[in-house]
């Protein structure tokens, strides 16, 4: 390694500039993973964000002829949930499968594309058993600290994730998102994070894009998260939703600013049993202000449907017919039958709705849902170009606020509304929609703002964040333990 690169350095560099040193010959692939493994040692014991290293693996990798990607020698860590790596453990945060030893067969689609950009896959991170909740706490491999506040949650479901970006550890971490979990983890620890249109990274081969859930990146910089969307985006074999290719490269047109802009805001809960938090709030009104310093124009407009309860309550349904099915696979892929003992009271709880749901209970759901789709598409169609709301209604949870009890199982699901109240609808429209680190709270924690964009508009959304990033200066805002 240069003299000119020491670990302080290289723990501020993000991953376009740590591609460009490799690619530079000023740090070997070797020299930039032992310096990442040494960071995960040091600072993963004050976090647990870090559950599954596979650190020889790594080092034989970087040893090795890698990929002439855009990001030959990266490290990378993948969220222990969908995207599986051939050979390494894949549990889901699930006990069972934990206990089971369960390994991965094949390589997820994403992760293949990882490879082929010429990241190095450094371990595993992690994550709520199954995604199921807007905090890390798995009982399967304990809970995940926030690097602001070591007594608070990161978040979830990519809590892991967020917890090792925000600690310093590594500058991009994978990342997956349901119902919000790369936007509320990124809101919690000070990050970006963008949830791509459905259909633009692949979820194969074992995930549908019909889905709410698509993959990305927990990141500090805007480029990260434009420049590793470009390495991962497009299609694979079989893949049932294909988002529309952007006009340009992301990492080009993050270089522009976009024309002026419609913005709507919301800054307000769409819940009347659920409060925004005042410091919330006025983050969101000061967003504002800086947009009109942009250029752009904000009105207090929203979707209509996006306030409709009801028809936002029926989406509930489908989540523990989804959870029933997934158990049945689990059992497939260790043999026995998964019962009570192997997962955790929310779990078995949303897995005995599911399977009794009546299938045409289940078809109004999805007719709801396909309503509301069309319903908010309008709205954008009509002439706004963007929506501003907050990403979560409070600042980040005390760890154990979420956390499933055997004594009322579904009292995290009524928690976790508050943070995931206005992110999930936009898994279930499939549009893009970014958090970004905009503010903090009187007491120092990380509060993220919203934007959410027509479907394929990605790069409006990271246009704009570039121009917020220029503005606010938030990479040079790091977390306590960050070094």
């Amino acid at each position: 390694m240069s003299d000119a690169f020491d670990r302080s350095g290289l723990a501020r560099i993000d991953a376009v500039g740590l591609a460009e040193l490799v690619r530079n010959r000023q740090i070997s692939p070797r020299e930039l993973i032992d310096d990442t493994i040494d960071r995960i040692e040091r600072l993963d014991p004050q976090v647990n964000a870090v559950i599954q290293p596979s650190f020889d693996k790594a080092r034989a990798a970087a040893d090795s002829e890698l990929p002439d990607g855009p990001f030959r020698g990266v490290p990378m860590l993948l969220k222990d949930l969908w995207p599986c790596s051939v050979g390494d453990p894949f549990h889901l945060g699930v006990l069972g499968l934990k206990k089971a030893g369960h390994t991965a067969a094949f390589d997820a689609n994403i992760t293949t594309a990882y490879r082929r950009a010429g990241f190095v896959l450094c371990g595993r991170t992690n994550s709520p058993e199954m995604g199921l909740a807007a905090t890390t706490e798995p009982l399967s491999y304990g809970a995940t600290r926030n690097p602001w506040d070591l007594s608070r949650s990161p978040g979830g479901s990519s809590g892991g994730a967020a917890a090792a970006v925000a600690a310093g550890m590594l500058p991009a971490a994978n990342a997956s998102d349901g119902g919000g979990s790369i936007r509320i983890p990124s809101a919690m620890c000070g990050l970006v994070g963008l949830k791509p249109s459905r259909g633009r990274i692949s979820q194969g081969p074992h995930h549908d894009e019909w889905s709410n859930s698509v993959q990305h990146v927990v990141c500090h910089t805007v480029r990260d998260s434009a420049a590793i969307l470009d390495a991962t985006a497009g299609p694979f074999p079989g893949d049932g939703v294909i988002a529309p290719p952007p006009p340009r490269p992301y990492a080009e047109m993050i270089a522009q600013d976009p024309p002026s802009l419609r913005i709507g805001m919301l800054a307000d809960s769409i819940r009347s049993n659920i409060q925004i938090d005042t410091e919330v709030a006025a983050a969101v009104r000061e967003a504002a202000v800086l947009l009109g310093r942009q250029g752009h124009s904000v009105d207090e407009e929203s979707p209509s449907a996006l306030h409709d309860e009801d028809l936002i309550r029926s989406f509930g349904l489908g989540w523990g017919v989804g959870v029933a099915r997934s158990l049945e696979q689990f059992s497939e892929w260790i043999g026995r039958d998964l019962t009570e003992d192997d997962v955790e009271p929310l779990t078995w709880t949303l897995a005995q709705r599911g399977r009794q749901t009546p299938a045409l209970e289940l078809a109004r759901a999805a007719d709801a849902e396909m309503t509301f789709r069309r319903l908010m598409a309008q709205w954008w169609a009509d002439g706004h170009d963007l929506l501003l709301t907050p990403t979560c209604l409070r600042p980040p949870a005390k760890l154990g606020e979420m956390s499933a009890a055997a004594t009322d199982p579904t009292a995290a699901l009524r928690t976790t509304l508050a943070y995931a109240t206005l992110t999930a609808p936009f898994n279930t429209t499939g549009q893009p929609a970014i958090s970004l680190p905009l503010a903090r709270s009187d007491a120092g924690l990380p509060i993220g703002v919203q934007l959410v964009a027509a479907y394929g508009k990605e790069h409006l959304l990271l246009q704009v964040a570039r121009q917020l990033e220029l503005e606010v200066g938030w990479t040079n805002q790091r977390s306590p333990l960050h070094p």
